[in-house]
Order: structure tokens, then sequence, then C-alpha cells
């Protein structure tokens, strides 16, 4: 209900057991019809280095997204927000996307979907462009899946090579409006 309605929530902390919602006066989105492939990403996926999975291992990718790194010492991801997710990732609502090498989970992302809106969460990397190939596959299934609305939360740098732009909380909430109410299924078959 509450990503219906345009919040979401964050820890402080991985130990911080508060949670906060948040509200931002300026949302990130990455138009779905202007997703952009740089041209050193689109070479890495002809190369096929990674195999991109779909909702094998959301348990794992979400625990990786919660661990601290080097450019990131601190998580807003908590043990209780873990595990909510993880419930509404086994109801249909939460799903990931994994990029493997020899075997080993080296990347990935998570989010919710709601309706044709998809709210991506989080992503990691262990090896080079595996969590952005992970994401020109989810926006390739969002695309041809009918979805109309990729929520990013915020921009970043990393993001804009995409096509993500910011947008007020008034335009948010109107394509989210529309977004939630488009009648569409989040697509797990690999194709």
């Amino acid at each position: 209900s509450a990503y219906s309605i345009g919040l979401f929530p964050m820890a402080n902390d991985r130990d911080d057991p508060t949670i906060h919602w948040i509200d931002p006066i300026r949302r990130g989105i990455i138009p779905l019809n202007r997703f952009h492939i740089p041209r050193r990403l689109a070479k890495t996926i002809r190369q096929r280095r990674f195999e991109i999975t779909v909702d094998t291992a959301f348990g794992e990718v979400i625990r990786c997204c919660a661990e601290p790194t080097d450019e990131r010492p601190r998580t807003w991801l908590n043990d209780e927000m873990i595990g909510v997710y993880e419930l509404l990732a086994a109801r249909g609502h939460g799903h990931s996307v994994e990029a493997w090498q020899d075997g080993r989970l080296v990347g990935g992302l998570y989010g919710l979907a709601v309706g044709g809106a998809f709210f991506g969460e989080s992503m990691f990397s262990r090896e080079r462009d595996a969590s952005k190939v992970a994401l020109v596959e989810l926006a390739s299934r969002l695309r041809t899946s009918g979805f109309v609305l990729l929520d990013t939360q915020f921009v970043t740098s990393h993001l804009r090579n995409f096509g993500a732009i910011e947008i007020s909380r008034q335009a948010y909430r109107l394509r989210l409006q529309r977004a939630v109410a488009v009648r569409t299924r989040f697509p797990r078959a690999t194709y």
C-alpha cells in the first residue's frame, strides 16, 4: 500500500531497527521508452559473460545488497526489512534479476512490482558490469510486459547512464497512479 501512494522504507543503518518512510520531493525514474544502453555495456552483453536468471535467488540478492562495501560502508537495509521483502517475494510482489558467472552469483538487483510499476530497490555487483547487465534485462522484461514505470527512488550518476531523470513529487504521483492501475504481470519466464 505504501509503495502504491509513493512511499518507500529505509533504515538508517543495518543494525538500526527503526524504519523510516521516505517521500522525496524529487523522485528518480528511468523512462522505459527512453532506456539507454551505453555502448561499452552493449558490447559486454553481446559477449554473454553472465548467465541471467530471474527470481531464482531473491534472498541471496537482497543479502548481497545489504552488505557494506568500500564505496558504501553503511546500508539502509536491516533484518526486519529483509524479512518483509522476502515475504513480499514469496507472495509474488518482490522480484530479483541475478547475474551469474561460473556458477557464482556476481551481481543482481531486486524490487517490487505493483500493477505496471516496478520499484527498483537495490543492486550489487561483485564483477564489473554484472548489476548493469541485470538492469538491462529488467528494463527489457518490463517493456515487453507492459510496465509503464521504473522507479529508482533517487538518481545517481550510475543510473543517469541509463536515462534516469528526476521528476517532481506531484509528477511522480500522477505517473504512479496511472501505473498501479495497469494490469500486467512481472515476467519470470526465460526467453
